[in-house]
């Protein structure tokens, strides 16, 4: 299923183009996952009414995830572009990323952070000059727990979505030189993870691998992958992570971006850029980015 939340309700994807806005009484998937974390109720949901798809606005799939877990580095493009690195402790940086390969790195970002898939960005204004893009498919959590076995981590997975890790570049370098921040003030800032445009139920994908994820800031490419290509898969980072916190339903998982990212090539987002991502079988958000009001 593709499932979507909209300003109206829940609503899943029917004929190309049109939604069935469906007769639940949650207001979006994460309050429905809370109390139905198989969304098997979905399946057999009356429809209020026919939405045209083009015309909806769309909120996040889960716009008050109960926790937003970041895996970082997890692509080996990423990696190698990160060594080339040489700020603060240079020699740290380098022991981080060769144990990245082996062992994934996470971090939490407030759900304040979400936004919706074709809300603006937003630069802050105490860091306008170096917000930057970062195209991931993310894992929304279904039935959750803990210490959950790799063999059984996708059967916790409601489904994907498309986020787009948006960082404060200056930010980040500030914190990772040990001063003052810390690491996810970089990247939780208010409507720094736009979501959407849907939650695609796993049932849905025969092989994640396939998926193609790509990156474009006012149509140009910047970044393009596979899932196939990422150095801990989805039932892995979820295994991890599900070792350290309870996993809970709504819960959603970013799983890490490729090479391509705005910092290595000296592009950051400016006023009036379009991003727009793309992941084979969920769709496209687009953010405009725009300055502080």
């Amino acid at each position: 299923m593709k499932l979507y939340s909209t300003k109206h309700g829940i609503a899943r994807e029917g004929e190309a183009g049109e939604l069935a806005l469906l007769d639940i009484k949650a207001s979006d998937l994460g309050e429905l996952l809370r109390s139905d974390p198989t969304l098997a109720s979905l399946k057999s949901a009356p429809m209020r009414r026919t939405l045209v798809l083009t015309d909806t606005e769309l909120m996040a799939p889960v716009q008050a995830p109960g926790c937003i877990y970041c895996i970082g580095a997890n692509y080996e493009s990423h990696v190698e572009e990160m060594a080339t690195l040489n700020i603060g402790n240079s020699e740290a940086i380098q022991a981080t990323l060769k144990k990245i390969r082996t062992t994934p790195m996470f971090f939490t970002v407030p759900a304040t952070a979400t936004s919706a898939p074709h809300a603006d960005i937003v630069l802050p204004r105490f860091a306008p000059d170096m917000v930057d893009y970062e195209i991931e498919v993310a894992a929304v959590i279904g039935t959750g727990g803990s210490n959950i076995p790799v063999e059984q981590a996708l059967a916790a997975v409601a489904g994907l979505t498309i986020a787009n890790d948006v960082s404060a570049r200056d930010l980040q370098k500030e914190a990772m030189t040990g001063t003052t921040l810390e690491f996810g003030h970089a990247k939780g800032l208010d409507g720094f993870k736009p979501m959407g445009p849907c939650l695609v139920s796993m049932d849905e994908f025969t092989d994640t691998m396939d998926c193609q994820i790509e990156a474009r800031v006012n149509g140009e490419v910047r970044q393009r992958a596979k899932l196939g290509n990422l150095i801990h898969n989805i039932p892995t980072c979820v295994s991890y992570i599900s070792q350290y916190h309870t996993l809970r339903p709504g819960d959603v998982i970013l799983t890490g971006s490729p090479a391509g990212v705005g910092f290595f090539q000296g592009k950051f987002l400016r006023a009036g850029d379009l991003v727009e991502m793309t992941a084979t079988g969920i769709g496209t958000i687009r953010n405009r980015v725009v300055e502080t009001a």
